[in-house]
């Protein structure tokens, strides 16, 4: 500072710095790490989040970039063709031991030694996107639940080898903050993992099951009974799932100490939001309509469809109070009346 002005880029203050940063997209920040060696050091001693998503040469930045921004919490890596190999991971796992977050999707590179890898550097994870990565195994993903304890949320979806029951047993042995789980078309899951789950994740609130053709009814009544603030379900293409599954989710909020009237929500923001039973066939009209009566967030108006029952064309009848208001309304003022 030369009488309060600034005598140039390079005397800009860290933490104003970092402000300026914040403004920009992560390839200005890249380039502004390399203006000097004090903005350098400012940011990769400020630099919390970080994507690189849109680099087409993913795998060396990583490589380079990463030891110099030790402090970051949250890595997005998500790709459309694969780029990234086991020895970025190691790079993240070696470096970045703050980090919270980590958007891995479609790495269909990576094999189960990024996962060992992570288990040991990134213990403090609380968001995984592994979803897309064919390559993982069981095994690994069991090791990595065992030391990444403080999972959140964790998406799994297409990784149809690593997400194997025993996997899943591990996760709920562990992993017992979970509050999101996509396990979408991981088809050889079955009721033996998703109550695991149930039994060992209290705090659920949100499970994609969408394709996993093998569960029963045993899996929803689980997460009925074990789960009181499940808030999304999703069950498209479960054909397996029963009227009793639906009545178990019904009736569960009468097992749930209220101080509102037994058998329905206190308002919106209570119980189920969204569920997905497309596909599910076995259905019939009284069961949904029961799901649907005891938890007012489901709609089928529209606009507001979070009941969503595509394939089912017998579950037409099923309706939430306000689409039946709006039709009693558009009824009323019809010219015929």
């Amino acid at each position: 500072m030369d009488g309060g002005v600034l005598a140039g880029w390079k005397d800009i203050p860290m933490e104003l710095l970092l402000q300026i940063i914040s403004l920009v997209d992560d390839r200005t920040v890249i380039v502004a790490s390399g203006v000097c060696r004090g903005w350098r050091d400012a940011i990769c001693f400020g630099l919390l989040h970080l994507s690189l998503s849109w680099c087409k040469n993913m795998n060396n930045l990583v490589l380079s970039l990463v030891p110099k921004f030790a402090k970051l919490q949250t890595l997005i890596l998500r790709q459309d063709k694969p780029q990234l190999a086991d020895d970025a991971i190691d790079t993240i796992a070696s470096y970045c031991r703050d980090l919270q977050v980590l958007d891995l999707r479609k790495s269909f590179k990576l094999s189960d030694r990024s996962l060992y890898a992570l288990a040991h550097g990134c213990r403090d994870l609380k968001k995984l996107n592994i979803s897309g990565c064919t390559s993982f195994s069981d095994t690994a993903l069991a090791y990595l639940a065992s030391y990444c304890r403080k999972l959140k949320v964790l998406n799994l979806c297409g990784c149809v080898k690593a997400t194997s029951d025993t996997a899943l047993q591990v996760i709920g042995q562990y992993c017992n903050h979970l509050q999101s789980v996509n396990l979408g078309w991981c088809e050889n899951v079955s009721d033996v993992g998703v109550m695991s789950l149930a039994y060992g994740c209290p705090d659920l609130r949100s499970l994609d099951l969408c394709g996993c053709v093998l569960i029963t009814d045993n899996s929803v009544i689980a997460l009925a009974n074990m789960c009181p603030h499940l808030r999304s379900l999703g069950l498209y293409y479960c054909q397996n799932i029963t009227d009793r599954a639906m009545y178990s989710l019904a009736h569960s909020i009468k097992n749930k100490p209220t101080k509102w009237a037994p058998g329905k929500c206190k308002n919106d923001h209570d119980g189920l939001r969204t569920l997905n039973i497309s596909q599910c066939t076995a259905l019939t009209p009284p069961a949904v309509q029961a799901v649907c009566d005891s938890f007012p967030a489901l709609h089928t108006c529209s606009g507001r469809h979070s009941l969503i029952m595509s394939g089912c064309l017998n579950l037409m009848s099923v309706h939430c109070a306000c689409a039946v208001q709006a039709h009693r309304t558009a009824a009323f003022h019809h010219p015929a009346h």
